[in-house]
Parts: structure tokens; C-alpha cells; sequence
């Protein structure tokens, strides 16, 4: 179920796994599986993930990578077909992604035997990268959204909780994710902060951008495993960051044309 409107629509090369997480999400629609549950899977499949780096098992982590990055997409397609909206499990969601992401960059520095500052630096690189794209991403879907505005633009307020869920879990909740991801936010802006003033982002550009999307981040890393250039991950990601320059570039000539 796409969460923009099809004109709005672009191809999202982070999204690979889409027809398989709908696939999940139909056979778990009228089951007890709740969407919390698949997050919880994706959460297991990283720490699997993990395990079978530490294990030198390079390419079976990859499939775990692959695989945590369908049920990442699955949860929000459960969501939207059970039409039961959760911050809670918006923002669950959001901390697995980057605790998880902490400890991928975390193992590879230990297994390489790596620089543990440039593994920080990495584990920095790509949070943003991941926030710019998001940044965009989530101004367009509050113009242009068919539904799920669950992702808000600037993310500063703890937001009223939805019929089931409690308000104090909500807040809870709000304020860990806030902690974690509330100075990459701030960051995204001040760095292209009229992009809230646009009125659309080409369907084109979007692509170009989800390249930062997890997704693709996840694809990339799993490939590097497989093709045993675990080393040059933590670097790689370092480096992949001077797209950031470039695509705010691009959108602002966008905006100016």
C-alpha cells in the first residue's frame, strides 16, 4: 500500500523489498501478529545478523541484513492494512533501526580490527545520510500523503497518542527517539531548511536520494560482506557521505528553476 499518492510515486531504490514485506503483511492481516511483532522479527534478524559476522559467516549476514530490511517495510504495510497507526511502534521502530545500526559498525570494526574512531565517524556518516533522505521523504508525504502521517517533518512534540495506545508509552517512547535521532534532525535542516517550503520534489530526485534510504544502505553493506570487502565498509560509509553535498545542491537548483 503505497503511502503516496501515485502521481507522487517514485522509484525507491531502498525499497527493494516492498512486494515481499506486502506478501507478509496479507498473510499475517487476520492473524494475532501485530505490527510491533514483525518489528521485534527485523530487530532479531539484525542481532542474527551480527552473530554471523562475528562468526566470519559474511554472507549468510548479509541475507539476515537483507532479510531485517523486508520485515523493516513489513511492519508499516501491517500497519496500513490492519489500519491500526502507531506511534509506539513508529518510534520502536526508529530506535531498533539505529541501535542496530550502531552495533553492525560496531562488529565490523571489531572483526576487521579497525579504527574505532572512524567506525564512530562511520555510524555518524550514515545517520545522516539516512536523515537526509527521510528529511525529504517525509516532506513529501505530509503534502502529498494519501494517509500515514505517523512520520511528522520536525519531530519536537510529543504527539497525541492513537485510540489503543497509551499516552505515557507514547511519551516514553517520543523521548528516547527524540534523544537519538533529535541532533541528526537539527542538522538535516540546517542544512537545507527551505526544503519545507517547497511545494514538491521530482520524482526523479527522490530517486536519486533514496539511495540513501536504509534499505540501500543495508543492500550495500551485505554486498561488501558477501564479497568479503568487510573492511572497506566502515570507510565506505565515511566517504558516501559527500553525496549529502550534492543532493542538497541539486534541490536547491531544483527549487531555483
Amino acid at each position: 500500500m503505497s503511502k503516496l499518492l501515485k502521481i507522487n510515486a517514485f522509484i525507491d531504490l531502498s525499497d527493494y523489498g516492498r512486494p515481499v514485506a506486502i506478501w507478509i503483511a496479507n498473510r499475517l492481516k487476520n492473524t494475532i501478529f501485530t505490527p510491533i511483532h514483525v518489528t521485534f522479527a527485523f530487530a532479531v534478524s539484525g542481532i542474527l545478523a551480527i552473530y554471523c559476522m562475528l562468526e566470519d559467516h559474511t554472507c549468510i549476514a548479509g541475507i539476515f541484513l537483507i532479510l531485517k530490511s523486508i520485515l523493516d517495510a513489513a511492519d508499516g504495510e501491517l500497519s496500513r492494512i490492519k489500519n491500526t497507526p502507531s506511534y509506539i511502534g513508529r518510534y520502536l521502530d526508529s530506535i531498533f533501526d539505529i541501535l542496530l545500526n550502531f552495533a553492525f559498525l560496531l562488529t565490523i570494526w571489531h572483526v576487521t580490527k579497525g579504527i574505532l574512531p572512524l567506525a564512530f565517524l562511520a555510524f555518524i556518516c550514515m545517520q545522516l545520510q539516512g536523515t537526509l533522505y527521510n528529511y525529504y521523504y517525509v516532506i513529501l508525504r505530509n503534502k502529498h500523503a494519501k494517509s500515514d502521517t505517523t512520520s511528522r517533518i520536525f519531530e519536537d512534540k510529543v504527539p497525541r497518542a492513537f485510540p489503543g495506545e497509551d499516552q505515557q508509552w507514547v511519551n516514553i517512547f517520543f523521548y528516547i527517539f527524540y534523544f537519538l535521532y533529535g541532533t541528526f534532525d537539527k542538522l538535516i535542516y540546517l542544512f537545507d531548511r527551505n526544503a519545507t517550503r517547497v511545494q514538491g520534489l521530482p520524482n526523479w530526485f527522490m530517486t536519486l536520494v533514496s539511495v540513501y534510504g536504509l534499505g540501500f544502505q543495508l543492500m550495500i553493506m551485505a554486498a561488501m560482506l558477501a564479497l568479503n570487502l568487510t573492511a572497506y565498509i566502515i570507510p565506505f560509509f565515511v566517504g558516501y557521505s559527500v553525496l549529502i553535498v550534492l543532493f542538497i545542491g541539486i534541490r536547491r537548483g531544483i527549487s531555483h528553476t
